[in-house]
């Protein structure tokens, strides 16, 4: 009777799921090396064939200093994924991919071993992320700097050198990606069909994997009886 009904209807949620996928949140926050005040960009991003993710994305306009860093949008999987890529040709390198924070990565033929937690949560290509890794390698200041003896930093440039061969695609090699959590993504170019040069294993977590990512202490079953003593 008196309107209010029909209005109420018509009414949308202001913070909708849908909405929050659409548009770019952005709040202020301080850069991570000089800490003047910066912007952060936020968005849901949903990877084709794969998971929903959140993509944060810091600029600093006094230092100039950028950082990216990927969140899953979704939870732990039950099984672990290990992903291997056999980079062939250079066109590899244009491949998507997704390195969650607890995604490790190992390539062979460079008897190389990067742990969960280095470099962050990332959504780059392999190039990107292959450039990332030769960048944290000639940074650090015990291996390539001052501090480093002749012998290691030879083999250090050695590696870094054969690192830039694969990234130019000069050299094949085997990019090996262990996430126990299971949210780590390499982009499938033949999907729907299956890639011959792509595997993906799913796999137990062991009880230190478990361990590592808190699973071990979380309680899933009987926690409200045990909230309410």
């Amino acid at each position: 009777m008196l309107g209010i009904e029909g209005e109420e209807l018509d009414e949308k949620p202001a913070d909708s799921v849908e909405d929050l996928r659409n548009e770019v949140l952005q709040f202020n926050t301080n850069c991570p090396e000089c800490n003047a005040p910066a912007n952060t960009n936020m968005k849901l991003v949903q990877i084709p064939h794969f998971k929903e993710v959140i993509i944060m994305a810091t600029n600093c306009d006094s230092c100039g200093h950028r950082t990216n860093e990927v969140k899953s949008g979704g939870a732990i999987e039950p099984q672990g994924t290990r992903i291997t890529l056999r980079i062939t040709d250079p066109s590899d390198m244009t491949r998507d991919i997704l390195k969650s924070e607890t995604c490790s990565v190992e390539i062979p033929e460079l008897e190389f071993e990067l742990g969960m937690g280095a470099l962050g949560g990332k959504f780059t290509t392999l190039e990107g992320l292959l450039k990332d890794i030769k960048d944290l390698v000639e940074r650090n200041p015990f291996t390539l700097g001052d501090s480093s003896t002749p012998s290691k930093k030879e083999k250090l440039q050695e590696f870094v050198g054969r690192l830039q061969e694969i990234i130019e695609g000069k050299t094949k090699a085997h990019f090996i990606m262990d996430d126990p959590a299971g949210n780590s993504y390499l982009q499938n170019v033949y999907a729907p069909e299956e890639d011959p040069e792509l595997q993906v294993e799913r796999y137990e977590r062991s009880f230190e994997q478990n361990e590592e990512l808190g699973i071990n202490d979380m309680r899933t079953e009987g926690y409200e009886a045990a909230a309410d003593r």
